[in-house]
């Protein structure tokens, strides 16, 4: 069975084509600047198979256009050969607790949830939208980046405000980028032939966009994200963690509107607000220069990944492994060796040699001395959302042969 996932973003859209159950990776590739003159496209696998420049109207006119140019590489047919599309979808609220196939209800919440959501849920619906059009009999599944965290107790989850904020606007810590941390936690446990059940890990996804995320037992019971995704780590753009009150304050000093303000808070604080650049490796290679802004920047990335963890550890009571994945958990050793060397207190230990070793698979980083494992794992958000398509598809074909969930 041939599964599609889509990532919908407001002028991108990003995919992968799988051969399921093998989890076979066909085809990926980005369609970008959508809706501008100069869109483009990109194709590859191990190399680039095909890129092309013209103007891409809206998502429905950049799916068309993918259908046209896989058969030309004999990947696929026409989308009506998919057993079914994955859909990354980033806010699914109270009401979704794990995967679904996507049907007019379903497609109904996530339009409903656009206020805790209003910078992704909208280009998310834009990708299931488009391609029901396009394929109306093929089913399609909603992946949540918020589900994982269900499992939150409601001491972790709720904030100390009126019991009426929750009850009628929703408001609590949801958490993000839990596909992410589902899967290296799963993978974790696969690596050390552990059952899940038995292991306590602390999974940190570092990239532009990051997070903290304490499981037991397989389940999320903290995480650093909130209500959105403002909330926790300084991040490439955001802010992180920050008193409630500067949002007055700056409203009150500058005459800034709250929009200003959280477009500001999200798009142009982090390590850009600090040193005018969001890219780690950038801030690394000024920081050896001498540059006071750079190291600024990465001494507050430290800073507040070490209190997260520091707290969670708490939390958990029993730290097996820590595990770094995304952009900068992957790639950056000095994040890995300055994080690490400020945990001594946890008895953690970093094998300088192994942690700088240029590897990409997954791989593990500690002394023989740690009391905690340290683990390299590369995170695949988007092989998990092939998965749970299939395993949905594939029992609801059981069940219902001729199920067309939107048309």
């Amino acid at each position: 069975m041939k599964i599609l996932v889509l990532n919908s973003g407001s002028s991108s859209l990003k995919f992968k084509l799988y051969t399921m159950p093998q989890k076979e990776l066909l085809v990926q590739g980005l369609i970008e600047r959508i809706g501008e003159e100069s869109s483009q496209i990109h194709l590859s696998l191990e190399s680039t198979l095909w890129e092309s420049s013209e103007t891409i109207r809206d998502h429905r006119h950049a799916l068309e256009i993918l259908e046209k140019a896989l058969p030309r590489f004999g990947i696929l047919s026409s989308f009506e050969e998919l057993g079914g599309v994955g859909h990354r979808v980033v806010h699914g609220g109270e009401a979704f607790t794990s995967p679904t196939i996507i049907d007019a209800a379903v497609r109904s919440t996530i339009e409903a949830l656009i206020p805790l959501a209003p910078l992704h849920n909208p280009a998310n619906l834009m990708g299931i939208d488009a391609f029901a059009a396009l394929a109306p009999k093929v089913p399609q599944v909603a992946v949540f980046d918020t589900a994982f965290h269900q499992s939150m107790p409601s001491e972790a989850y709720r904030y100390a405000v009126p019991e009426s904020w929750y009850r009628e606007h929703q408001v609590r810590r949801y958490g993000f980028h839990g596909t992410s941390h589902f899967y290296v936690s799963r993978e974790l446990a696969r690596l050390k032939n552990s059952p899940q059940e038995r292991l306590n890990c602390i999974t940190l996804h570092l990239g532009n966009g990051a997070s903290v995320c304490a499981v037991r037992g397989g389940k999320s019971i903290e995480t650093s994200m909130g209500l959105t995704p403002l909330e926790g780590l300084v991040m490439g753009t955001r802010s992180g963690d920050i008193d409630p009150g500067v949002h007055y304050y700056i409203h009150r000093t500058t005459g800034k509107s709250p929009k200003e303000i959280d477009e500001i808070l999200n798009r142009h604080s982090g390590l850009k607000g600090i040193a005018g650049s969001n890219d780690m490796r950038e801030i690394q290679r000024r920081m050896e220069q001498g540059d006071k802004s750079a190291k600024l920047a990465f001494d507050l990335f430290i800073h507040r990944l070490r209190k997260y963890v520091g707290a969670y550890a708490v939390l958990l009571g029993r730290l097996d492994a820590l595990v770094f994945t995304g952009g900068i958990g992957e790639h950056s050793a000095p994040v890995r060796q300055a994080l690490c060397d400020g945990l001594a207190v946890l008895g953690i230990g970093l094998d300088s040699t192994a942690n700088e070793a240029t590897r990409t698979d997954a791989r593990c980083i500690h002394t023989l001395e740690s009391r905690s494992e340290l683990w390299v794992i590369p995170t695949d958000e988007e092989g998990v959302i092939a998965e749970e398509s299939y395993r949905l598809v594939a029992d609801r074909r059981k069940d219902s042969p001729s199920l067309t969930p939107l048309a």
